[in-house]
């Protein structure tokens, strides 16, 4: 009698590391409310108990995208509020790099975090803005290091330029032209805090 049981394909190991990626990826080109479960299960290969199992939720996912996009591609305030460089130069130096960080993948324009902050999940949208509370802090901190006087005021400038940077760029603006914007940003930051 023939065996007519069904044989079991074996189970391959999910790259959860790599799922994240590939969610990243998604999130930063649509946005977190225009990816579905289903298109991040199709992308990651998996079912969607698979996805919950791994992450927990959409929601986890996007968190994890979030800390990844960090950890990777953060702005380099270490190496732009070095000891020693002027505060205009350096705030000029972090436009500059922004401008550069945010219209080098066309197909991942702007900063995650910044149009996360943006989504119309309000749990979505609330951990896109503690973690973009985070590098405020961190901006106010190197700020404060240098002009405590003047930290909170240039603070909110700086942050509200590098956002004017993502919308810029998620918007399409030409790489050459956000670069421009910067350079020019920069210029006039350096004058005013020359004058003041």
């Amino acid at each position: 009698m023939p065996d007519t049981r069904r044989q079991r394909r074996p189970r391959r190991e999910f790259d959860r590391d790599a799922g994240v990626a590939k969610a990243q990826a998604l999130f930063h080109a649509r946005g977190y409310d225009g990816v579905g479960v289903a298109a991040l299960t199709e992308a990651l290969d998996i079912n969607p108990p698979s996805l919950y199992t791994a992450y927990g939720s959409k929601l986890g996912l996007f968190e994890r995208a979030m800390e990844r996009y960090v950890s990777e591609q953060a702005l380099p305030l270490g190496d732009v509020f070095r000891e020693g460089r002027p505060l205009g130069e350096a705030i000029a130096q972090l436009f500059a790099a922004a401008a550069d960080q945010y219209s080098r993948n066309s197909a991942c324009p702007g900063c995650l975090v910044t149009e996360g902050a943006r989504a119309a999940d309000p749990d979505a949208r609330a951990a896109a803005l503690k973690v973009a509370q985070q590098m405020t802090q961190a901006i106010n901190a190197a700020i404060a290091l240098r002009s405590p006087d003047m930290a909170d005021r240039l603070t909110d400038f700086v942050v509200t330029t590098l956002r004017g940077f993502s919308a810029a760029a998620y918007a399409g603006l030409a790489p050459e032209r956000l670069k421009r914007v910067a350079e020019l940003s920069g210029e006039l930051l350096i004058k005013e805090l020359d004058r003041a």
